[in-house]
């Protein structure tokens, strides 16, 4: 297996025309409104400014970009990145860094309210604006290329990590039911989703037709969920009825507060045979699919917040630049398959 991801992996590195340096740019989305929402971006660039290491502090490695550098010219496919509950984009950026090496531009919002800078309680409560969140985060890339350079309208695709699995399924046209999670969380009441029900708005009756709207999103091509959760809530129907196709990454092994058997092997049950790929990641669990840990990450994680340490953890000794590895190995050519021009239809950039 490690011989098949690195052999797939160079691969891809053999078919880059030309090294582009990763630009990123940060900012805040209608930052008068009563829900501001601060975005990341990673793109292509042609740059030389001075390399910097971003998302980097004492428990976790960043990555290197160039600030605020000028996009690269012609037109690229882009991937919506989302994290999990009280995550950020920090969460994805190496995900994000793997892909504008591809040739891909790359946005995240930090979603208000289950970010890990923004834990307002009632922005959490109102989950249905998560997938908004990402909608209109394309709205303005699409509208101001300047941002992370032109987009191709017709390859754009969406990845979410936990929570983030939920927010781009309900973005591929999933629709929840709350009634349905909260009777299955009668079942599985030590589960961390169910426990994240009240926080999330989901006890609340009134919230029901909210989080049942549709939030299908049109212009999305293709979703991936990494380790996805609260995912047995969306109904049986509409996961049938799934045109896109979808990738479900898992952990290797079940957590016994979020076991990926149930999460996404429910998604993998019920969504149409010919529209899913289902991997699980070989020593990845919940949290491998996260930022890489520094050696002393999780004891300064485990000091200033008691039982979170466990986040650096994987479930193998390979550690987790493998697993992401494995990881991008399913990632890459889903994209190249799921994101190639229809017949007839002028393929206007293509992923290095």
């Amino acid at each position: 297996m490690y011989r098949f991801i690195m052999t797939t992996l160079f691969i891809f590195i053999l078919a880059l025309p030309g090294y582009a340096s990763v630009g990123f740019r940060q900012l805040t989305l209608d930052a008068q409104s009563s829900r501001p929402l601060p975005i990341t971006l990673w793109y292509p660039t042609r740059a030389s400014g001075p390399p910097q290491a971003t998302g980097e502090n004492a428990a976790f490695y960043g990555e290197s970009v160039i600030r605020n550098a000028e996009p690269e010219a012609g037109i690229h496919p882009l991937v919506l990145l989302s994290h999990g509950y009280g995550g950020s984009w920090r969460n994805l950026n190496w995900l994000a860094v793997a892909l504008v090496a591809q040739g891909y531009s790359v946005a995240a919002p930090d979603h208000p309210g289950t970010s890990s800078e923004n834990r307002d309680p009632a922005a959490a409560r109102a989950l249905w604006h998560r997938p908004e969140d990402i909608s209109r985060l394309l709205d303005a890339l699409l509208q101001q290329p300047a941002l992370a350079g032109r987009i191709d309208a017709t390859r754009i695709a969406a990845m979410g990590h936990s929570l983030g699995g939920w927010t781009v399924m309900a973005l591929a046209g999933a629709r929840f039911s709350a009634p349905a999670f909260l009777a299955d969380c009668h079942q599985h009441r030590a589960f961390s989703d169910c426990k994240l029900a009240e926080k999330l708005g989901i006890t609340s009756p009134e919230n029901a037709p909210l989080l049942a709207a549709n939030f299908r999103d049109g212009r999305i091509r293709a979703v991936v969920t990494l380790d996805a959760g609260v995912t047995r809530g969306f109904t049986k129907v509409t996961l049938s009825q799934m045109a896109l196709p979808v990738l479900l990454l898992a952990a290797e092994k079940d957590a016994p507060d979020l076991p990926a058997s149930l999460e996404s092997g429910f998604l993998a049950a019920h969504l149409p045979p010919s529209r899913v790929q289902v991997y699980r990641v070989g020593g990845a669990n919940h949290f491998s699919f996260m930022q890489r840990c520094k050696p002393e990450g999780a004891a300064i994680i485990e000091r200033a917040s008691p039982g979170d340490g466990m986040i650096c953890h994987d479930g193998d000794a390979r550690g987790r630049a493998v697993i992401h590895q494995a990881a991008l190995a399913r990632i890459l050519p889903f994209l190249t398959a799921a994101l190639a021009p229809a017949a007839g239809e002028k393929h206007s950039a293509s992923a290095r």
